[in-house]
């Protein structure tokens, strides 16, 4: 029975959301097609019709939840605190599932086909570039793009962090992004130092002489 256009449409969005989620929750190699097939009820066949490897599926599934983060991101129209204060909350920390593919997967890219570390590094790069048009204050464009790198990756590692111990010490989970949180802020802007000459709180020998 052929498939109309539009289910197949449906379907293949059935796949990357199924896929995302098992994804972000057991990570790419804790999860096989038949369990990604089954989440999104479709068979193998419907799977590989969209997707030719599990490679393929997980690169396209990971790039399709940055994408929704992004356009979620730019409609919040945030300020860099505000994004900071998202990017740290307990709330990320416990939104496996449907939280943010970059910070679920950071540790397995590596391990992984070109396909899904070309889609990370391109993820990563469109992150900070929303971060980094949210920076406000007198920094030079290279600036803002080192602070909003520095903070996309310092969140990254404290949400792994405070994942790992949030189950055996939910104090120290907190804590942990707290005060990664902290570390992350952008510099106060330099005093300007006085110009002019001062004056010499004794005459001058030529002011001596003259007078």
């Amino acid at each position: 029975m052929r498939v109309s256009k539009e289910q197949a449409e449906t379907n293949r969005t059935s796949l990357l959301q199924a896929a995302g989620r098992l994804f972000n929750e057991k990570g790419f190699d804790g999860v096989g097609v038949a369990e990604v097939a089954k989440e999104a009820r479709l068979t193998h066949g419907a799977l590989y019709a969209h997707f030719p490897s599990k490679d393929a599926l997980a690169a396209e599934s990971f790039s399709d939840g940055i994408a929704h983060r992004l356009v979620a991101m730019r409609g919040l129209k945030l300020t860099f605190e505000g994004y900071l204060d998202a990017m740290f909350s307990t709330r990320h920390r416990d939104n496996l599932a449907n939280g943010c593919p970059m910070t679920a997967s950071a540790s397995e890219i590596s391990r992984q086909g070109p396909a899904l570390a070309t889609s990370f590094a391109q993820a990563f790069e469109e992150t900070a570039a929303v971060l980094e048009e949210s920076i406000e204050g007198d920094l030079s464009a290279s600036e803002k793009r080192h602070l909003a790198i520095s903070a996309l990756a310092a969140q990254i590692g404290a949400i792994a962090v405070a994942r790992a111990v949030a189950k055996v010490d939910p104090s120290l989970s907190k804590e942990v992004l707290r005060a990664v949180r902290e570390t992350v802020t952008p510099a106060p802007p330099a005093k300007e130092k006085k110009t002019g000459r001062s004056r010499h709180p004794h005459p001058t020998r030529s002011e001596r002489t003259s007078s």
